[in-house]
């Protein structure tokens, strides 16, 4: 009988570690990213636009795994701050545009030191975060054909 609810242990779930894990790491980032005036994800926003310099919500969501309502209050933030601007495209309004300004550019040579610092948090070798990563990615894209 015991063994029939061995499924809900949480030592057999998956999601468990998973949440555990991202949770702690972004802990770890909290007060490194504070000196930038970020939140772990206006970081990872950030460094969609400091590749792409604008950018569609959809597209910026899509690329976050983030919906519009996580999106909207979390870009007004980035632009009341002065790091984006927002406006509707000029070829179809109902697409929202995100753009990175001067003081949001600016922000990256700052930043540089955030992915060394964070390295030095996570005990794996070069190796084991390669694996990590590999897998992990394995993982969205498994739940995300489903």
């Amino acid at each position: 009988m015991a063994d029939d609810y061995s499924s809900l242990k949480l030592e057999n779930q998956l999601c468990f570690p998973l949440y555990a894990a991202a949770k702690e790491v972004v802990k770890k980032y909290r007060p490194i990213l504070e000196e930038l005036d970020l939140t772990y994800t206006q970081y990872i926003a950030m460094m969609v636009l400091w590749e792409e310099k604008q950018i569609s919500v959809k597209e910026l969501g899509e690329k976050l795994f983030l919906d519009s309502g996580t999106l909207t209050p979390l870009l007004k933030s980035m632009e009341t701050k002065g790091f984006v601007t927002r406006h509707r495209s000029e070829e179809d309004e109902r697409v929202l545009i995100v753009g990175i300004t001067d003081k949001g550019e600016n922000l990256r040579k700052k930043a540089l030191s955030v992915p060394v610092r964070m390295g030095g948090c996570i005990k794996l070798s070069k190796e084991e975060a390669v694996q990590l990563y590999s897998l992990l990615y394995k993982v969205i894209g498994s739940v995300e054909d489903k």
